[in-house]
């Protein structure tokens, strides 16, 4: 049975047709991606809807903001019926993404191995924990792997590990899985022909779908690797990030005028130069302590003390513009809050509105990336729990019970 044609996006994924069985960040992140790209995504709820719906304090905004473009049809695939229903709907998608704890989709009948023999195209995207290993029916959280994956000993001072301050190993690792997504859309593109074949004018042959599996653990792992690397080629354990040896005799935060603060990074000798410029220190430039980066790294800590003492009385908007306008590479510290009005998000279309799923209108952040001077963005509302039900199943023959 194949599905009814999706409107027309101009996208480049515009024609694919994904399934999803997601909840929390991981795998909803995976399916925004490839809904901003274009793709037709139908997003899997339980009667009552995805929990993820209703978190309280920090995982408050976790449903809006990984779930845009998405159509939502509510389904109990506990049930025989709601397992068949879903079988049914599986048959006209392209792609299946999950990320349920390990073995569930398996005891449904929903796993790829009863699903492939009768939908060999299917690309079939598991969000997990681990890969497979000694961990891998391991339950896992981002706060877990941050700590097993050596992020969070790099992120905290010494004794005091620490969390990223966001969801970056679930984000991450939906990105990876719409990265394995594109890559078997590619091969399965040359495993298929199309058309007649040969003087028999035989058709030509199915292209092949695949398992793919994406996890925290090896993310977390991946975002360590030029640590575990730099211990390889030293033989030394890399000390903490608050801890490390800057490779930058400039690199740090420092307290202005009236307790604000600013980082301000001079990364080579010219901009150390340009740097005592705008900040009136010509014995600093002088000083043949100084003269290098190699010099500078050296006496750390005391040159940022000093630097620190003549930091305290600039004001940081006036020494904001005076750093831009020589080049310098600096920043506020900013809060997430603040950035709802930064005006660079705005003007570069970073950041647009969105219909909520109860009538009203939230901004939301676009995928970090240009096509073709475009920003991929919202298309549609955000689902209400159910809202495409009828739409979708109407595609389906028979009287499969939701």
């Amino acid at each position: 049975m194949n599905a009814p044609l999706p409107t027309p996006t101009g996208l480049p994924l515009e024609g694919v047709r994904v399934i999803e069985f997601t909840h929390m960040v991981m795998g909803p992140t995976c399916g925004m991606i490839l809904a901003d790209l274009g793709a037709e995504v139908i997003k899997i709820e339980p009667p009552g809807g995805d929990k993820t719906r209703n978190l309280p304090g920090l995982g408050i905004g976790f449903f809006r903001s990984f779930n845009r473009n998405k159509k939502s049809v509510v389904l109990d695939i506990t049930t025989p019926d709601g397992q068949e229903t879903a079988k049914a709907l599986i048959a006209q998608c392209d792609v299946l993404l999950e990320n349920f704890r390990p073995g569930l989709m398996a005891r449904l009948g929903l796993d790829y191995d009863s699903l492939k023999e009768a939908n060999p195209r299917l690309i079939y995207v598991s969000h997990k924990g681990f890969l497979p290993g000694p961990y891998e029916n391991r339950l896992a959280l981002d706060e877990v792997v941050q700590m097993m994956g050596g992020l969070s000993y790099m992120t905290g001072p010494e004794g005091r590990p620490l969390r990223a301050g966001t969801s970056v190993n679930d984000i991450m690792g939906g990105m990876f899985g719409a990265i394995g997504v594109l890559a078997a859309l590619r091969e399965r593109d040359k495993t298929g022909e199309t058309g007649e074949t040969g003087e028999t004018g035989e058709t030509g042959k199915i292209g092949e779908g695949q398992e793919i599996q994406s996890a925290l653990f090896e993310n977390c792992v991946f975002l360590s690797a030029q640590h575990m690397q730099q211990y390889a080629m030293t033989g030394e354990p890399p000390p903490p990030m608050p801890s490390r040896v800057s490779a930058w005799s400039v690199y740090d935060v420092f307290t202005l005028a009236g307790g604000a603060q600013l980082f301000i990074g001079a990364v080579n000798d010219k901009q150390w130069l340009t740097l005592c410029r705008v900040l009136d220190c010509p014995d600093l430039a002088a000083d043949p302590a100084l003269q290098t980066n190699a010099q500078r790294v050296a006496l750390r800590p005391a040159l940022l003390v000093t630097l620190g003492e003549i930091l305290k009385h600039h004001q940081a908007d006036a020494l904001s513009r005076q750093l831009e306008a020589a080049g310098i590479p600096y920043a506020p510290i900013v809060r997430p809050d603040q950035l709802v009005s930064d005006p660079h998000l705005r003007a570069s279309g970073g950041l647009v509105p969105m219909q909520t799923e109860d009538g009203g209108t939230t901004d939301v952040v676009l995928l970090p990336l240009t096509m073709g001077g475009r920003r991929p963005g919202v298309r549609q509302p955000l689902a209400r729990v159910g809202e495409h039900t009828d739409e979708v199943l109407a595609s389906l023959l028979g009287t499969a019970t939701v």
